[in-house]
């Protein structure tokens, strides 16, 4: 009787122990995952407060309005010229092509 109790108990103790330490395991992936994500919420939150101030116009407009007042101007994005040097003269182009898909000077 005292053989079975005794096996009984060490069968317990090997048992907690090997669950012990496959949560233990378990716990260490889980804090490796949860260091992985942190840098990539923090480029997330960074990447959608760039989106969202950048992709209305009109809150383009309102920030200038609230931080450079009449700083910045408007223009027509059609009006952009790229400067180009090519054998040592300098070529003016549009940025943006036309309809065409050529680039009027």
């Amino acid at each position: 009787m005292k053989k079975i109790a005794f096996l009984i108990i060490l069968i317990l103790v090997l048992a907690t122990s090997i669950v012990k330490n496959s949560t233990k395991e378990i716990e260490d992936k889980i804090f490796v995952l949860k260091e992985n994500i942190r840098p990539l919420k923090t480029e997330l939150g960074e990447a959608l407060l760039e989106y969202n101030f950048l992709t209305s116009p009109e809150k383009l407009t309102q920030y200038q309005n609230q931080y450079f007042e009449k700083d910045l101007i408007k223009i027509d994005i059609t009006q952009i010229k790229e400067l180009r040097e090519n054998n040592d003269q300098i070529v003016i182009n549009n940025l943006i092509k036309d309809k065409n898909g050529s680039q009027e000077k």
